[in-house]
């Protein structure tokens, strides 16, 4: 079970990546993860097709997102999120597998969102579903490697 230490810095990590490094007075990589967020999300124009895709306007939010920056962000994004949780004591030696799966799957939502759902929903329904996914390979990990 995750310690409420390690949910919480999963929370703010999600909120901001970087929060959660300054939540752990990790204050050099909070500035780093920080500084890399607004700069993909600038380029990729992140906040314009999220605007775009809350309204609807998926075609738009297509036309408007910069897929080669994009495709950095689920990466970063879960990196962020799995590096606070893992300074603040959450976790175990498998304890990696949800973030690093949902990070893979959700670069490959971006892949494929300009085809189906678009740049937001499609990797945010990736992510879910690699998150599901990496629990559960987790947990089978475990159940064979522990005695």
């Amino acid at each position: 079970m995750a310690r409420p230490e390690g949910i919480e810095k999963i929370v703010w990590g999600i909120a901001l990546p970087g929060f959660a490094q300054f939540l752990n007075q990790k204050y050099f990589k909070g500035f780093v993860f920080i500084v890399l967020e607004f700069l993909i999300n600038v380029n990729a124009r992140l906040n314009q097709a999220i605007i775009f895709s809350f309204h609807g306007d998926i075609k738009k939010s297509i036309e408007v997102v910069d897929y080669g920056w994009l495709m950095f962000y689920p990466c970063l994004y879960l990196f962020a999120i799995y590096d606070g949780y893992k300074d603040a004591g959450g976790g175990n030696s498998y304890s990696f597998f949800p973030f690093v799966i949902s990070a893979y799957f959700g670069t490959i939502g971006v892949i494929y969102s300009p085809y189906f759902l678009g740049p937001i929903w499609l990797p945010i329904l990736c992510l879910v579903l690699g998150a599901g996914i990496g629990i559960g390979f987790g947990i089978l990990i475990r159940r064979f490697t522990d005695t």
